[in-house]
């Protein structure tokens, strides 16, 4: 397994991650025994890196991890590196009604989430979304107490913004950013990116494959679960998925003359922005992990990269990656 250290102040990780939301909440129903033995192969491939969040089907993936990560060999478990994040506050009915960095709500977050999976520390801890009634100072502040305490290794962030990155990595070491990033969310590029590096924090990029748009499985007559969030995202709606789909069909040409798949070949594209870049694949069967890391024993030439930026351009994604009440969370956002 390729390994990658996140900033310069982060843990080396595999160069792939396992995100694991989709295991428990927003693609539909899962098959837990499938879930189980997929976060099992991967850390078989030494796949090092598993990323949750306690709001992730209000807590039942980190209960999931711990299960995963007990059930598996002892050497297994011991590399494993758990990646939470924090804040989302939820309904009984499972909606989002807002985030809470507040000192207090951050440590009684990482106290419930230590219970449930079962360790005595957080290798990396972000808050999901900016509390936009909280100076980020502040909620930094209270994870790097728990840092101090031991309860958590590395500090992360995730969606936020070039301003709010400098402000954070001014009160303690972050290790790295989590954030969309992929042939179809390109925007990190313009700001974030070049402070991220400016400052040694690394890249943990999510929505590789754009919650599947862009894994060459996706059907233009899918029909979504009503459990399944992608039914409310824009780029899955009416025109907007004709047009994505046909961005797909460009890459597929390239994928099918390089004897990969399109998955593999838009893992790679991100793979290729910069070893300081760790892509996070939401694999929840075992055979969609084993495609995803078939990426890695993929070599993208400056041609193949040129054919792959004019069959996706930049800015060639239809709809915006969220719905517009949940874009308004994202501080990565504010600054474009």
């Amino acid at each position: 397994m390729q390994t990658r250290t996140l900033g310069t102040t982060g843990p080396q990780t595999s160069a792939l991650g396992l995100g694991c939301m989709g295991m428990s909440a927003l693609y539909g129903d899962a098959d837990r025994a499938e879930s189980l033995a997929t976060v099992h192969a991967a850390l078989e491939a030494d796949v090092t890196l598993l990323d949750t969040g306690d709001f992730y089907g209000m807590g039942h993936n980190e209960l999931l991890i711990n299960e995963a990560l007990r059930t598996a060999p002892a050497a297994a478990r011991e590399k494993a590196l758990i990646s939470v994040k924090f804040g989302a506050l939820r309904t009984v009915e499972g909606g989002f009604s807002g985030y809470d960095g507040r000192p207090a709500a951050v440590k009684n977050f990482a106290a419930y989430s230590l219970q449930r999976l079962g360790t005595d520390h957080i290798d990396i801890y972000r808050i999901a979304r900016v509390d936009p009634d909280v100076p980020i100072e502040e909620t930094i502040g209270a994870i790097a107490e728990l840092v101090e305490a031991g309860h958590v290794r590395h500090i992360g962030l995730s969606e936020v913004g070039a301003e709010t990155l400098r402000r954070a990595a001014a009160v303690a070491p972050i290790s790295d950013l989590q954030i969309e990033y992929s042939l179809l969310s390109r925007g990190i590029e313009d700001a974030i990116l070049p402070t991220a590096r400016e400052l040694g924090i690394g890249i943990t990029a999510y929505g590789v494959l754009s919650r599947g748009l862009i894994s060459g499985h996706f059907a233009r007559d899918r029909k979504l679960a009503a459990n399944d969030f992608r039914g409310m995202s824009p780029r899955f709606q009416g025109e907007n998925l004709d047009r994505n789909l046909d961005l797909v069909d460009a890459l597929r040409k390239i994928a099918d003359e390089k004897g990969t798949t399109v998955a593999q070949t838009a893992i790679a594209w991100v793979l290729s922005r910069g070893e300081d870049i760790v892509p996070l694949v939401g694999a929840r069967r075992r055979d969609r992990l084993t495609e995803a890391l078939g990426a890695l024993d993929v070599t993208l030439t400056p041609t193949d990269l040129t054919a792959i930026e004019q069959a996706v351009p930049a800015g060639a994604a239809a709809g915006d990656r969220y719905p517009r009440s949940q874009m308004a969370h994202l501080d990565s956002e504010r600054e474009r």
